[in-house]
């Protein structure tokens, strides 16, 4: 069982980092880009097969630890 953690900064919370990826991107020419959002991606495995309980335990543990709920979202995928 695995879980996978998308974590992203909050709507209006300043991302540095794809702020220069999208500066780089009109530098080589492509200039239709609009907007450059970057995230982080957690993959949890585990050794039950509990869909509910990898669940619970994935969210707790980016609450905890692994997202900055002041200025990060994350959202939780459950792969069988």
């Amino acid at each position: 069982m695995k879980a996978h953690i998308f974590i992203t900064f909050k709507n209006g919370v300043l991302d540095p980092e794809a702020k220069a990826t999208q500066n780089a991107l009109h530098n080589l020419g492509f200039n239709s880009i609009q907007h450059v959002e970057m995230s982080k991606k957690i993959t949890l495995t585990f050794s039950h097969n509990d869909a509910n309980l990898a669940k619970t335990e994935a969210t707790q543990m980016a609450n905890d630890l692994l997202a900055n709920t002041v200025i990060q979202d994350f959202n939780i995928i459950i792969e069988d």
